[in-house]
């Protein structure tokens, strides 16, 4: 696990030098990873209809929910690789 937490903060480091920035669907992918991966499942209310940006984070965050810790860092870095 130690590894894997050690790739995953790489990953994370990696993701603020990339090349060019990836588009809003792949930025919501990798926020959504990286908040699994971190936190685990979502915490907290949906933000309102007023809140676009955030009720889009908290959706995708949403969809990963039960997807265990490990594998959602072992997404995060696969894709943060397949970015550079």
């Amino acid at each position: 696990m130690s590894d894997l937490k050690a790739r995953f903060d790489q990953a994370m480091a990696a993701s603020k030098q990339l090349p060019e920035r990836p588009d809003n669907m792949t930025l919501l992918k990798i926020y959504a990873l990286y908040k699994q991966g971190s936190e685990g499942d979502v915490q907290g209310k949906r933000p309102g209809f007023t809140d676009m940006v955030g009720r889009a984070k908290w959706d995708a965050w949403n969809e990963l929910k039960g997807t265990a810790n490990e594998q959602a860092m072992q997404d995060y870095i696969d894709l943060i690789e397949s970015l550079k």
